[in-house]
């Protein structure tokens, strides 16, 4: 489950995509990929997934170089 807080804040993210988030959504949206079906910014488990693909248990994170270190995102891939 998701809270409102959460997904208001995913909706806002997809508002603003950072450029690689927007090139690498450009390749994965309408089933590009393998026939794939993805969505973006979702809500999962208390983090925002940026790429999630649920026919394919897949997430796929565009995290770039401010990430790097990053004691959260360690957290969040775990």
């Amino acid at each position: 489950m998701f809270t409102m807080q959460a997904r208001n804040r995913a909706q806002a993210m997809r508002a603003q995509p950072t450029s690689n988030e927007a090139l690498l959504w450009s390749r994965l949206r309408n089933r590009k990929l393998a026939g794939l079906k993805f969505r973006r910014q979702v809500p999962v488990e208390g983090y925002i997934a940026d790429f999630l693909c649920i026919e394919a248990r897949l997430i796929v994170e565009a995290d770039g170089p401010t990430h790097v270190g990053s004691a959260y995102d360690e957290e969040r891939d775990r």
